[in-house]
């Protein structure tokens, strides 16, 4: 069945999604966080399939995807594209495009609808690993065990031609603090790879809220276009 979204209901999902696009080096971590790192340049195209509860129940399913790139130098190109319903052919129209050079601590947002950028200098470099859950990679901190958390160790896997290795937290929320009849079950999985520095994939799911995926697909190791990495000619500063 297709789903059918009136404009008031699109504007909102792209609010939604701008409001979780975070330009700076702090990102959440239910996002691909691409790491400022020199000497392993990739590109590849971030799939997104999100569903959302609102609040009389009902789920609403949405998609987009987006353009990541790094470069011998370090520097990252990190799209923000609108959602569009799963059943749209169309290619979500880009609202944000970040740029961040390490070598600089030049942090630049462009916006590609008016042709205008805005750029900061960012006080601390960003990590060299995700942020959020770290037990993924070798080196992370495991987060401290309770009563309602569990961890669980995936093994390793391939993604994309990449070696990649899984966790998979589970945290279950009591039905009085919830607010709900029964306990709620959030879940949160990471498969990170070390070559590349980044996450591949992270699913997120909270059954009063909705869930998330988000995985990198076509990933090139070759050098990416040095344009990414540059404010395009004609565009102002706001």
């Amino acid at each position: 069945m297709h789903q059918r979204f009136s404009g008031a209901t699109l504007s909102w999902l792209r609010v939604l999604l701008f409001a979780s696009f975070t330009p700076l080096a702090i990102a959440q971590s239910t996002d691909i966080f691409v790491t400022p790192i020199p000497n392993v340049p990739f590109s590849g195209i971030i799939d997104v399939q999100r569903s959302f509860v609102r609040p009389d129940g009902t789920v609403v399913n949405v998609k987009t995807i987006r353009q990541i790139a790094r470069d011998s130098r370090g520097r990252i190109h990190n799209e923000g594209r609108e959602l569009v319903p799963v059943s749209s052919k169309k290619a979500p129209k880009i609202g944000r495009i970040h740029l961040y050079d390490p070598q600089t601590r030049i942090s630049t947002v462009i916006d590609p609808r008016h042709k205008t950028f805005w750029a900061t200098l960012v006080n601390h470099p960003p990590s060299t690993v995700p942020p959020g859950l770290l037990a993924a990679s070798p080196v992370g901190d495991m987060l401290p065990a309770n009563e309602f958390t569990k961890q669980e160790d995936l093994g390793m896997s391939d993604m994309e031609g990449v070696s990649v290795h899984g966790v998979r937290q589970t945290q279950t929320v009591p039905a009085d603090a919830a607010g709900t009849v029964e306990d709620v079950v959030v879940t949160d999985e990471y498969w990170y790879s070390e070559e590349l520095r980044i996450n591949m994939q992270i699913k997120h799911s909270d059954p009063r809220v909705g869930a998330v995926t988000m995985t990198v697909t076509q990933v090139s190791r070759t050098e990416p276009d040095p344009s990414l990495f540059e404010i395009p000619d004609g565009y102002k500063p706001r």
